[in-house]
């Protein structure tokens, strides 16, 4: 163990942490410096979490609200303080983790990050509405524009002021002219002709016809008169209220009489105008949002993939799914016989129809009904149950018709900047839109007025760029965003507050980036340190690590062989460290091992063909079955997109009948009814209720509490195996409802959790916990590690009750989960956490299970080098038993040992989605084209 002695650090240079204790924190003594860029690394497990957010960030939030005054700390609830003897020099914190940000279906990229809030009020001030019938600019005419117009104007010209009447304010002529003349008006024109109002009131003719045009004011025009200018603005404000909106003005130039109409009305070719206002551009508002989806950009609609699941098939074939069975089959009968009038091929597949074919089967024509008509049918007939069901299978969200995806009412389009509306925008690349702005011409007027607001948008565009989001749209969803891209949008929000002096504490904001990205990242970190605040990063990554000012390794291992530090120091210090395992992985004294007889071949494979949806380019992708394929490339190549959009999607499909909308793309070929099921494991909580924990997930509470249900004073008692559960009434503590804590709301902070004071945060009723099995009651077996479980249980197997309790256990060890505590509630379980703990539940299952395609989104999240090699057990472990598995990963270790690598890119965003390289890992770190390759390279020692 080699640990950095400080020079007597102090509360002004340093954070001192005393007495660290919390979860497996072994009463650590810590100094952290401040304003530097810090990296607490060591295994999954090891106390890093603990000692960054549940220590040092829980401390700096308590401390915070202590500072409010009563009456705001009433509306906050009491905090617990973390179980630490002190901490010194602790800065006001700000807490970045890697979780999706919202689940809200509003937000977007853009609101999240403010830069959507900013162009609304560009566009409100600067924008300029253009008729969309002839393209001309829509203008109102004010009072100072009128006087504008006036002043380009000769010296001395004589201007006259008229004000159009439209005599339908009055009943007759006669009572218009009296009204006119008692408020001081005395000329009025009729067909070009100037008359005193009472000489044309005494030879009123019987009909007035043509226009009629009240004299307001004739005027000089005179430079640098103020007095001439005030006297024109007021008469002018005169006409336009005597005119409804709109005025004459009558002049001579170069001898020739001009008259020149202008409108005072936001109007044009006949259509009245919204005036550019931020409500217009609000989807979150019902004055801007469009009214057909009400701003969600999505609709309930018909979705095609789901009533064509299999395109294969030909309509003789069944591919259309809805038309099956006796009664309905009626339909897909009909269309076959009369398809012989109008020439359909009824026995090609849907993939091979034209587009002119495949519009005659959805819309029909004279001679049939098609599946439109079949489901206004249905829509008819929603009142029967039967049909109420029909209709939600085969509904799914769709794009907005109307909008087209961009939320805002059409006409909030008509304005524009820089020819670019506010749709155009949000819909390109952030990269994209950065560049717009670097490279926008305004007038000078524009400039004054936008040039504050403009600065905000290009800092906030910059961030996101240099944190790797550049391939991201303003108008993606929040919800869509991996943990890793939330995490990497919160860091580019707080860069644009500027906050200085402040402690930011982030969750691997690696996640999700390649390697050529992570040197973006870095540069942003350091910028945020050298603005003066102590950036504490908890990371596995190399290459942040060298960056980092100081490392702090915990360990020695995880759970309760871990919470000890290790190390502290810079990087050179860590190579030489000894009992650290992350620097026996840095230095190359363990590393993870290529597979021994390489990669394995390959016969079958499952094809997607011209692959187009966001910035795929048509491409035709391969995916082999019985072996590990990687997907790589670039942040923002169509990683995910290919895999997680088109690839799952469309096999869900063609197994369960129903899935999210499929992407973009041609057909889908090859061997895939060689396997019998697919699934994806992504990063979302392992179960929608704080309820559920890896011991219930993997299945083995339900032997527990059975085992506990066994026991003799159980059976005195008459304890069932539902007694011990935290889910249902009867042995769990009802104040806190069997979850150990209460949840309290914050009003205008995040809600904390604290201990629930009738059980002491022990779940369940005293008398159940005197319950005990070898000398540990329910909550005591709950608050084990799995490993220590696996001990316990594995000392004391006496029975196949044990025994069971222990095959459904081990899975979550082999993923490198040992650390994690059985009860552990699943919010609490970071995104890679909650990854493996569904692997583990598969690999549970046996050989017995279905054949099935894996899919995983990055894996090693929050992995450590040597819990990466306890994963790629695991994986071989699948396809030992016949599965196939997909993984999208950016970590060199895994796709090194890979027996298919399958690169996108070259780059992210516009730049990508094209097809690199497909073949062997050896092979691409040859390949001069990819930038994967050349990162990949190193891991190879006879390429080096």
């Amino acid at each position: 163990m080699s640990i950095t002695k400080f020079s007597e650090p102090s509360e002004k240079t340093h954070i001192i942490i005393k007495g660290a204790r919390v979860h497996n924190l072994k009463n650590v003594h810590v100094a952290i410096p401040r304003n530097k860029l810090v990296v607490i690394t060591g295994l999954s497990g090891s106390g890093k979490s603990s000692l960054a957010f549940d220590t040092l960030f829980a401390e700096g939030q308590r401390r915070y609200v202590e500072s409010l005054s009563s009456y705001a700390r009433q509306f906050l609830g009491r905090m617990n303080k973390p179980d630490v003897d002190n901490i010194v020099g602790i800065s006001p914190a700000v807490a970045i983790e890697q979780k999706v940000n919202s689940t809200n279906p509003r937000s977007t990229v853009g609101t999240s990050t403010e830069i959507y809030d900013y162009l609304k009020l560009l566009f409100a001030r600067i924008g300029k509405t253009y008729s969309p019938v002839s393209g001309d600019l829509v203008k109102r005419f004010r009072p100072q524009d009128v006087l504008d117009y006036i002043h380009k104007l000769e010296e001395d010209t004589l201007v006259n002021i008229y004000a159009p009447l439209k005599a339908d304010r009055f009943k007759t002529t006669e009572d218009m002219l009296k009204i006119l003349m008692q408020q001081g008006f005395s000329r009025i024109k009729i067909n070009g002709e100037l008359k005193r109002m009472q000489q044309f009131l005494d030879e009123l003719p019987e009909k007035v016809s043509g226009t009629v045009l009240l004299l307001i004011d004739r005027i000089t025009t005179l430079k640098n008169d103020e007095d001439n200018d005030n006297r024109i603005i007021d008469s002018v404000q005169t006409a336009f209220f005597e005119g409804g909106e709109e005025i004459v003005l009558e002049f001579e130039n170069e001898g020739k009489p001009v008259s020149k109409k202008l409108n005072g009305k936001f109007e044009a070719d006949g259509i009245t105008f919204e005036e550019p206002s931020v409500q217009l551009f609000s989807f979150n508002n019902p004055y801007g949002a469009c009214k057909t989806c009400e701003g969600f950009g999505s609709v309930i609609g018909i979705d095609d993939d789901l009533v064509i699941p299999d395109k294969s098939l030909s309509v003789f074939d069944g591919a259309i799914a809805c038309w099956k069975g006796e009664k309905m089959g009626e339909w897909r009968e009909n269309f076959i016989k009369t398809a012989i009038h109008f020439d359909f091929p009824v026995h090609r597949s849907y993939y091979d129809l034209s587009e002119d074919e495949k519009k005659l089967l959805w819309e029909g024509n004279k001679k049939v009904n098609g599946i439109n008509d079949f489901f206004k049918y249905v829509e008819g007939e929603a009142y029967k149950i039967q049909y109420r069901v029909m209709l939600s299978r085969y509904r799914g969200r769709t794009v907005c018709p109307d909008c087209k995806g961009t939320r805002l009412r059409k006409d909030a389009n008509y304005v524009k900047i820089s020819n670019t509306s506010i749709s155009e925008i949000v819909l390109m690349p952030v990269s994209r839109a950065k560049q717009f702005f670097d490279e926008i011409e305004l007038d000078s007027f524009q400039k004054t007025v936008a040039q504050r607001i403009l600065l905000e948008i290009k800092n906030r565009l910059e961030f996101l760029c240099d944190v790797g989001l550049g391939y991201l749209s303003l108008n993606r969803l929040s919800s869509t965003l991996s943990g890793g891209e939330s995490q990497r949008i919160n860091l580019a929000t707080s860069l644009g507050s500027s906050l200085v002096g402040s402690m930011y504490i982030l969750d691997e904001p690696s996640i999700g980036l390649h390697s050529k990205d992570t040197e973006r990242l870095i540069k942003v970190l350091i910028g945020l340190r050298d603005l003066g605040n102590t950036v504490i990063v908890v990371e596995h990554d190399e290459e942040i690590m060298q960056a980092a000012d100081e490392i702090i390794d915990l360990g020695p291992l995880a759970g309760s062989h871990g919470g000890e530090i290790v190390f502290q120091g810079n990087h050179l210090a860590l190579e030489t460290a000894q009992g650290s395992l992350t620097a026996d992985y840095l230095t190359g004294r363990l590393e993870i091992p290529l597979p021994e007889n390489g990669a394995r071949k390959w016969r079958n494979s499952i094809i997607i063909k011209g692959a187009r949806q966001h910035n795929l380019k048509g491409i035709d992708v391969a995916f082999p079955l019985n072996v590990l394929t990687v997907v790589t490339g670039m942040s923002g190549s169509g990683k995910s997109t290919l895999v997680n959009k088109i690839l799952f999607p469309a096999l869900k499909k063609m197994f369960d009948g129903y899935s999210e909308k499929t992407g973009i793309f041609d057909r889908l070929e090859g061997d895939y009814k060689l396997i019998e099921a697919v699934e994806y494991i992504n990063q979302n909580p392992i179960g929608k209720s704080s309820r559920s924990n890896p011991v219930t997930y993997v299945k083995a509470y339900d032997e527990i509490r059975t085992l506990f249900a066994s026991q003799a004073i159980s059976s005195q008692r008459g304890y069932k195996a539902s007694t011990f559960s935290f889910n249902v009434e009867g042995g769990r503590c009802e104040a806190c409802e069997g979850e150990g804590f209460v949840t309290i709301s914050m009003q205008f902070m995040a809600d904390i959790k604290m201990e629930c004071e009738a059980c002491g945060g022990k779940r369940f009723k005293d008398d159940v916990l005197e319950a005990t099995y070898h000398d540990k009651n329910i909550f005591d077996i709950l608050n084990l590690t799995v490993d220590d479980a696996i001990d316990f249980f594995g000392k004391n197997a006496k029975s196949s009750a044990e025994n069971k309790i222990l095959a459904k256990l081990q899975p979550l060890a082999d993923v490198g989960l040992g650390y994690v505590k059985l009860g552990q509630a699943s919010s609490t379980l970071s995104g890679g956490e909650a990854q493996r703990i569904k692997l583990a539940s598969f690999l549970t299952k046996g050989t017995q299970a279905q054949k099935t395609l894996f899919i995983f989104d990055e894996p090693t999240t929050g992995l450590h080098f040597h819990d990466i090699n306890k994963l790629l057990i695991s994986f071989q472990a699948l396809i030992a038993k016949g599965h196939s598995i997909v993984v999208i990963e950016h970590n060199t270790d895994v796709i090194k040992c890979a027996d298919w690598v399958i690169d996108l890119g070259p780059e992210g965003g516009e730049k990508g989605g094209n097809l690199v390289f497909a073949g062997t890992p050896e092979a691409l770190a040859q390949d001069e084209n990819s930038v994967t390759g050349k990162f990949l390279k190193t891991k190879f020692r006879s390429l080096v």
